[in-house]
């Protein structure tokens, strides 16, 4: 792992994030701080160096992260951080023993279902949304004031599947910010799954998060 960081950032391409992800998965890691910090981005981190003698296992540390609702940023001192880890990365990696999973083309723009198509749809399941997943995005959605969140998970192919977040819970906010609090949400989650705003009208019954 201290190798593939010593990789000048333009040589390093889809096979060395697979390798790096892979030896840092099995490797451990030195904890820069046993704080919290705040990332550039707004989000919490926890910093950690990729030091011969490193005692602290990726694994054990991924478990802690997911528990709390932190990110993970490695050799945050470079000029350049050689990785960046989401809070979605972090749980992801806990749940399927990876960092990024492979899922169909996430669509972007607006979602619409078509009234008469069939739509599968249901709570998310505790595979799909872990207990202490629902518990860190409750304490999100409760700093920004927003205490009852509603989800319902829909498909049309029973292969994409949209986690639809209520417009209703969020307090109906104009569109012109569902872009801004679907990345806000995005940080929390898996990067491939789909994330929508949507009106609880007309859609499949919501459940509370």
């Amino acid at each position: 792992m201290f190798n593939l960081t010593q990789q000048p950032f333009v040589a390093r391409d889809k096979e060395w994030e697979s390798a790096f992800f892979q030896a840092l998965y099995e490797g451990r890691l030195s904890i820069e701080d046993g704080t919290t910090q705040v990332g550039p981005d707004g989000w919490p981190y926890l910093f950690a160096q990729t030091i011969v003698g490193a005692k602290e296992p990726v694994r054990k540390i991924i478990d802690w992260l997911s528990e709390k609702g932190i990110g993970l940023v490695v050799n945050a001192h470079k000029q350049a951080p050689d990785y960046v880890f989401t809070y979605g990365m972090v749980w992801n990696c806990k749940e399927r023993g990876e960092f990024i999973s492979e899922a169909p083309e996430i669509k972007s723009g607006k979602v619409v279902f078509e009234k008469g198509k069939h739509v599968v749809a249901g709570p998310p399941s505790q595979e799909y949304l872990p207990g202490y997943v629902r518990k860190v995005l409750k304490q999100f959605f409760a700093d920004q004031g927003i205490k009852d969140m509603k989800t319902v998970v829909v498909s049309t192919d029973s292969k994409h599947y949209d986690l639809i977040f209520s417009l209703e819970s969020l307090g109906e906010p104009p569109q012109s910010e569902h872009r801004g609090i679907a990345e806000a949400i995005a940080w929390f989650l898996p990067s491939h799954y789909s994330i929508v705003i949507a009106s609880e009208k007309g859609l499949p019954p919501f459940t509370h998060l």
